[in-house]
């Protein structure tokens, strides 16, 4: 009985590490993260590229993940964003990617 119930504790606690770890891996990409109203948008695709959307522009991006911080470079700027332990991607607070949650 203890070590069926340890090892439902260690599945839970994985399980929470995991997802803590925005969901086992980079966390950014095969998902499309979304800005307050909607305005911004991007895509990170498998590969380290991603699509950005700004109103009617779209640009083709790249990225990069290292540990917390997911490095996008469009039109050669590039804006660091910190993955929060919700999964949701934090950028410069004064810019339209201060805040970005995850839409799919």
């Amino acid at each position: 009985m203890r070590a069926k119930r340890k090892s439902v504790l260690a599945a839970v606690a994985a399980a929470i590490v995991c997802f803590g770890a925005v969901a086992c891996g980079n966390g950014v990409s095969g998902h499309t993260f979304q800005g307050p109203g909607g305005l911004v948008q991007v895509q990170f695709q498998s590969g380290g590229k991603a699509i950005a959307t700004m109103g009617a522009m779209t640009d083709n991006c790249t990225y990069t993940v290292n540990d917390k911080t997911v490095a996008l470079t469009c039109e050669n700027i590039t804006t660091d964003l910190t993955i929060n332990s919700d999964g949701s991607l934090s950028g410069p607070p004064d810019g339209m990617m201060s805040k970005m949650t995850r839409v799919k």
